[in-house]
């Protein structure tokens, strides 16, 4: 590999403008495929086949108009004053207009839902009235029928006794012999008795209709008693849930998709605020929530920008001239608009989160720089010692575009090893990242020798090309195996004590707060106090609740076979029991299934969507079971805010494992390079450190809120859901440079002949400038992304900052040395078998250097790069 860079350097530097046609022609093939293909990129974050994705697909299939997603849109006069009649005929216009868009199911009108409400609990007061009205008139029809049954009775008995006395009188005449005259005149008083009997009758059967119509009035009254029953409980369960405020000065409109909300595509959002753009209502302000918008319309800001220009500052007081320090950045910018634009140009065939390409922007654009510094540094120490242009740019590139390359493979490797999480968007943008970190190595090992061809001595300081032309060889420092100044005589052993224990020390308190670790995906508490998407929080949490910002979907198997007024009781009796929870604010049934087998509820917590309680009521309404008159009721819960819930939890249970392969790899990795046990072992150590000590400076700013004002911290929260995953791969692949550089050179000293103590002292005098330099160039470059506007970004950046500064300057410059002092010649010790099978990885290129070995006053040791 090294001989093969070393003709690549040479011909690059031959054939400087072709090598820079040919880059310049890749970067504009692909901002035309950016151009052609590329789509737009979201801001939700998935994962297939979740609880919350199983509860959506199960409410798209037997309640559809439950099963899609929705957002909200925050109407305000932002003085205070009540809405005009005007304002809301505006606010009612636009909301139908978006309802009636691609993609969009419909809209709910604030203030047509406050009036239903009013009207329904006007009736639920008038029907309570009509129904004791009822009540009292049936009881007095009821006392009626009972006194003229009263009245009844006497007669019917009295007409009893009238025939029983002309039975016995027609029993006597017939004995008698009576004449027919006296039997005509018992037949006229049976007549009589028989219109009487007949005349009673229809009297009793009157009464018996007018009781059958009081028993079915009182069967209705029993009905009407029930709906009312049903109206009023449902207007307790969801009588915290408003739509317009109290003071009328808000009023927050609902947009509901016809799929489920992280399935929503980012055309019809924009769609969506676009006509909010356009239907603007005079005097009042429209804030669509996050769920709706979130600002991915660039990938760098000004703060990513001041990041570079710092990196050029520290490139400048290092090299000395704007041509040596310029040529890293351009090389840098080159990888990252190649990297960057390839990525987007696949947005349109691949869901895509607008974090994906800004990480592999974050560190392809510090690696970058930090490869093409590493060669640029080698050959400016070669024309200083003398060396003819090409010749040192083809050794430059075979010694330290070896390193290179093998530093960035370190890279590639832990960011492709993303992808065994098994979760599609993390995996992807691993993928990204390593392809970015490619082009960035390429760039490095290729246009870098190109441009120094065209430099030529330039990237030397005036005075050192002067002492050149008068014959003069130059060299800073000395070899490794060479004594360096100061490197004689190594640090105290109690030094390197007090060291290493107040390293340790300082690594264990900074990352106590990673102890509280709560993962999450931000809301709009977390987007810009300037961006409407905060606005809309902040004036919803105000005016209604914070919530109203996540409410969950909640659906409720009930048992089969229910007729209709059961499942409409089962379905009221469940919402009461859900407003019972702890932490719920509102229950409002959205729909029963046409079978009766589920019911839909919109609950709304107490608190936000990221806060814990509503976390742990999330948790809590999957456990529950209802014990229901008809059977147990099971509880499942969607929405935006339960599937943020969701993926968090998928990524921290797969950050376990893939933190083992990190640490294995880690320690493969150091065994092969350094043929020892004891330096991998405390070099994957530095690095479980850092990795623990950025954690805890994350949690300690994003999550409790510390110095929340220096880092525009609007509201704490919980931190990222994939940024300890993401940490771990970069964080990996930037310690292994820093170990590598460092302790190779130690490892050399000591292959020399120096005791292992001297070795230490000698590799660290011989190394920690251009370390120095380097994490200062990525601590800048990170740095930048701290105050990006994609509220994802941030944290991300500052804990790749953050970890740098504590890898390079705590790790790898202060505990590694100074446990590696303490260790002695113990730190090279292999067994002789591994040894033996163990393959030879000559990452500096010392073969190449032997080949090509030029005599010079001074030789310095090759450089390993940093990052």
């Amino acid at each position: 590999m090294a001989e093969l860079l070393y003709r690549l350097g040479r011909a690059a530097a031959r054939r400087a403008w072709l090598v820079i046609g040919s880059w310049v022609a890749v970067l504009a093939v692909v901002a035309g495929a950016y151009v052609a293909f590329g789509g737009t990129l979201g801001s939700a974050i998935t994962i297939p086949d979740t609880p919350t994705q199983q509860v959506s697909d199960r409410l798209e299939e037997v309640l559809p108009e439950a099963g899609g997603g929705s957002a909200t849109v925050v109407f305000h006069t932002g003085s205070g004053e009540p809405f005009t009649e005007e304002q809301e005929a505006g606010i009612s216009d636009v909301l139908a207009e978006i309802g009636g868009l691609d993609g969009v199911d419909g809209t709910t009108d604030p203030f047509a839902t406050a009036a239903d409400r009013a009207a329904a609990e006007q009736q639920v007061t008038d029907g309570a009235g009509q129904l004791e009205a009822g009540r009292d008139q049936l009881e007095a029809g009821r006392t009626q029928l009972d006194a003229q049954a009263e009245q009844l009775a006497p007669a019917r008995a009295q007409l009893e006794e009238g025939q029983q006395q002309l039975d016995a009188a027609r029993a006597q005449a017939e004995a008698a012999g009576s004449p027919a005259a006296a039997v005509a005149q018992l037949d006229a008083q049976q007549a009589q008795l028989d219109a009487q009997r007949a005349q009673l009758d229809v009297g009793q059967a009157q009464l018996g209709a007018a009781r059958a119509e009081i028993e079915s009035g009182t069967a209705e009254l029993a009905e009407n008693e029930r709906q009312l029953g049903l109206a009023e409980a449902q207007l307790e369960m969801s009588r915290e849930f408003r739509t317009v405020s109290e003071d009328s000065s808000a009023a927050v409109g609902i947009v509901t998709f016809d799929v489920a909300a992280m399935e929503v595509a980012t055309e019809v959002k924009d769609a969506v605020v676009a006509a909010l753009e356009e239907g603007a209502v005079e005097g009042v302000t429209a804030d669509p929530s996050a769920d709706l918008v979130r600002d991915v319309s660039s990938l760098l800001g000004p703060g990513e920008a001041v990041g570079v220009v710092i990196a050029g500052l520290v490139l400048l007081v290092m090299l000395g001239t704007f041509v040596a320090a310029g040529l890293p950045i351009l090389a840098a910018l080159v990888g990252v608009g190649v990297g960057a634009l390839g990525a987007l140009s696949l947005s349109g065939v691949l869901d895509m989160v607008a974090v994906t390409p800004m990480l592999g922007l974050m560190i392809g654009l510090a690696v970058g720089i930090d490869y093409s510094l590493f060669i640029l540094n080698r050959h400016r120490r070669q024309l200083r010692e003398g060396m003819e242009l090409e010749e040192s740019i083809g050794l430059a590139n075979g010694t330290s575009g070896n390193a290179v390359v093998f530093a960035g493979l370190t890279v590639i490797i832990a960011l492709v090893a993303l992808n065994v999480t098994g979760i599609g968007f993390l995996g992807l943008m691993g993928s990204v990242g390593a392809a970015c970190v490619l082009v960035a190595v390429l760039v490095a090992v290729t246009l870098t020798p190109a441009m120094l061809g065209l430099t030529g001595r330039k990237v030397l300081r005036r005075k050192e090309r002067s002492a050149l032309e008068a014959g003069e060889l130059l060299a800073l420092g000395g070899p490794t195996g060479v004594s360096p100044t100061g490197a004689d005589t190594p640090v105290a052993t109690w030094r390197a004590v007090v060291r290493a224990v107040v390293a340790v020390v300082a690594l264990i308190i900074i990352g106590l707060p990673a102890m509280s670790l709560r993962l999450g995906l931000p809301d709009g508490s977390a987007e810009p106090v300037d961006s409407p998407a905060y606005r809309a929080y902040e004036v919803t949490a105000e005016k209604f609740g914070a919530g109203i910002n996540g409410p969950l979907l909640v659906m409720a198997d009930l048992p089969a076979g229910l007729e209709d007024a059961t499942a409409e009781e089962a379905q009221v009796r469940v919402g009461t029991e859900l407003r019972a929870q702890d932490d719920v604010a509102a229950v409002v049934p959205v729909g029963l299934a046409e079978d009766n087998s589920v019911a839909a509820y919109q609950v709304v917590p107490a608190e936000g969507p990221s806060s814990v309680s509503t976390e742990e009521l999330v948790h809590h309404l999957r456990g529950l079971e209802l014990a229901d008159p008809d059977g147990t009721v099971t509880l499942g819960v969607a929405g935006q805010a339960s599937g943020n819930i969701d993926v968090s939890k998928q990524l921290a249970d797969a950050l376990p494992a893939y933190l083992a392969i990190v640490v294995g790899l880690s320690l493969l990795i150091l065994v092969v390079v350094f043929r020892s046990i004891l330096v991998p072992v405390i070099g994957t150590l530095g690095f479980v450190l850092s990795l623990f000590a950025a954690l805890g400076g994350v949690v300690a700013i994003y999550q409790w809120g510390w110095l929340a004002d220096v880092f525009a911290v609007s509201t704490p929260g919980p931190v990222l859901s994939f940024l300890p995953t993401i940490l771990v791969g970069v964080l990996f692949g930037l310690a292994m440079d820093y170990q590598l550089f460092l302790v190779s050179g130690m490892r050399e000293a000591y292959a020399h002949g120096a005791s292992g103590r001297v070795a230490v002292r000698r590799g660290l005098v011989a190394g920690r400038a251009v370390v120095t330099a380097a994490a200062i160039i990525m601590i800048s470059v990170f740095g930048g992304f701290v105050f990006a506007h994609l509220s994802m970004v941030r944290p991300i950046g500052f804990a790749l900052a953050f970890g740098v500064l504590v890898d390079a300057f705590v790790v790898r410059m202060t505990l590694v040395p100074a446990l590696m002092h303490l260790v002695g010649d113990a730190a090279w010790w292999i067994p002789k078998w591994l040894d033996r099978i163990l393959p030879n990885a000559d990452i500096e290129g010392a073969a190449l250097e032997r080949r090509h070995h030029h005599e010079a006053a001074v030789e310095e040791p090759v450089a390993t790069p940093v990052g």
